[in-house]
């Protein structure tokens, strides 16, 4: 991606209605929201990632002389636009969530606040940027909690949609929670760990297993993971490998990452038989490691079934969230505000769905923490302008369900502003120095913020968004307005 300029990485329409702009043109500075409507899996939360790339993407916003020709040979703009987008750059503001932090439902991970031209434009790499990447983080969390802090490796490269799916969804996984990658260009893009075993084809080019065990323990003595299922797994597999670690004991080699990985068959059972095995011969500390297929419901499962797996390895499942491919945000207008006018007119849309109409109004979030076990009580979306003060009582109400009420008591509760502002006036005033392993000891910090019915697999609680008392009249009163004009029409 860093090699491109993403400019033209967009939908034709957002094009089209620029010119449609540029013809009808006026000076209104519009807010728009990026957000999501349902948690991926059927969870209780998403990890936001994918804001640096939109940042790098925002700073490199331009128009090259081979994409305004391009646009010109597809004869439909104009010769004045095209020299206009010649000067293109943005010049609003953008506010966000940083990496790694807990989302949820309705509340922007991403406010732009610009010409409607240039939020216009931005609207597809935005989503672009948020959706795979969040969507692939959140996946990663899952199957990390399901692991019960077992090391898991991402193994997906060959498998993802694409070479930037790799590299990005690989840098995703690991800020969610993964030890590491067995993708080498992301590890060395952004400074990750990498891991990796042999293949079964390692073991058939020798005459036998145990001369394929032999020469790569020679090799690589401090980093001995030998896959046993070539051929049986507790037949040879398991025997050739011990037979291994003996020698490489008794000619004085201090055996510290070594072990067996597993690439196939009945996890569990052979997991536990191999583990007795290698107790029996003086190997109790020897790594399990798990592969096949993988995702958070077999981890899960292996762990009740006491399977002896304290490494995991999962590509296909977790790269391309297999269950659940696509991560469902949306880029919705919120607000509009013409020359001279001194505050925001707020803007809604309305849906015969009720998740899809959206909140009006240039908003904030302010995430409320439970005190005492520092545990998320709710989120609140409110007008930008709003305060709250901890010292006093709050009460809180789901927006839809109003008779649904929570008062939290002063002192019990503490605030913070989770959106950070990322760009004013066209200027980056926000850049994430933290390193991916940096952003990972982050991510795993937010994910303690959960409670553990909100983590769960199957089911999970569903954690509070609210809206304020003034950001929910707002919203009820043009509801009710713009419900009355369609009765006015009929």
């Amino acid at each position: 991606m860093r090699a491109l300029n993403l400019t033209l990485l967009t939908d034709l329409y957002e094009l089209t209605m620029m010119q449609g702009y540029f013809r009808n043109p006026s000076d209104q500075i519009v807010v728009f929201d990026a957000f999501y409507r349902r948690n991926p899996c059927d969870g209780g939360y998403a990890i936001s990632c994918g804001l640096n790339d939109v940042i790098e993407y925002i700073k490199n916003l331009h128009f090259t002389y081979e994409d305004i020709q391009y646009l010109k040979s597809l004869h439909i703009f104009q010769d004045d636009f095209l020299e206009y987008l010649k000067g293109f750059h943005f010049t609003g503001d953008i506010w966000g969530i940083p990496e790694g932090t807990v989302i949820f439902p309705r509340e922007p991970m991403l406010k732009v606040i610009a010409p409607i031209s240039e939020a216009q434009l931005i609207e597809t790499a935005v989503l672009n940027l948020l959706n795979h990447q969040s969507l692939i983080a959140t996946k990663a969390a899952r199957v990390c909690y399901a692991a019960k802090g077992d090391g898991v490796m991402e193994f997906g490269l060959r498998r993802a949609q694409g070479p930037d799916a790799g590299i990005y969804g690989a840098r995703a996984a690991v800020i969610a929670g993964c030890v590491g990658t067995s993708n080498v260009l992301a590890g060395e893009m952004f400074n990750i760990p990498v891991l990796g075993t042999h293949a079964h084809s390692w073991i058939m080019s020798f005459p036998s297993e145990y001369e394929a065990f032999k020469a790569y323990a020679a090799i690589y003595p401090n980093a001995c993971t030998l896959l046993v299922d070539t051929y049986d797994v507790l037949g040879s597999g398991v025997p050739n490998a011990i037979r291994v670690f003996k020698e490489m004991r008794e000619a004085g080699i201090k055996l510290t990452k070594y072990g067996i990985r597993i690439d196939s068959g009945d996890l569990a059972y052979l997991s536990k038989q191999a583990y007795k095995m290698l107790c029996d011969a003086g190997f109790p500390d020897a790594i399990i490691s798990a592969s096949s297929d993988l995702d958070e419901y077999l981890i899960d499962s292996l762990k009740q079934q006491g399977a002896k797996i304290n490494s995991w390895g999962v590509g296909t499942n977790l790269i391309t969230a297999k269950d659940n491919p696509a991560f469902g945000g949306v880029y919705k207008l919120a607000a509009v505000k013409n020359a001279g006018d001194a505050e925001f007119t707020p803007k809604i849309k309305l849906s015969e769905n009720t998740e899809k109409v959206t909140n009006p109004g240039n908003k904030k979030i302010v995430r409320i923490y439970d005190r005492e076990s520092g545990k998320i009580r709710a989120d609140l979306i409110c007008l930008d302008e709003e305060t709250f003060d901890e010292n006093e009582d709050m009460i809180i109400f789901d927006p839809v369900e109003t008779w649904k009420k929570t008062k939290l008591k002063a002192g019990t509760y503490r605030l913070r502003e989770i959106m950070v502002p990322v760009f004013k006036h066209g200027e980056c005033v926000y850049e994430d120095t933290a390193s991916t392993m940096e952003i990972r000891r982050r991510c795993l910090a937010e994910q303690e913020t959960l409670w553990d019915e909100t983590r769960r697999l199957v089911n999970p609680h569903q954690m509070y968004v609210d809206l304020s008392d003034r950001l929910f009249k707002m919203k009820s009163e043009l509801l009710e307005r713009m419900s009355m004009e369609q009765l006015d029409k009929q």
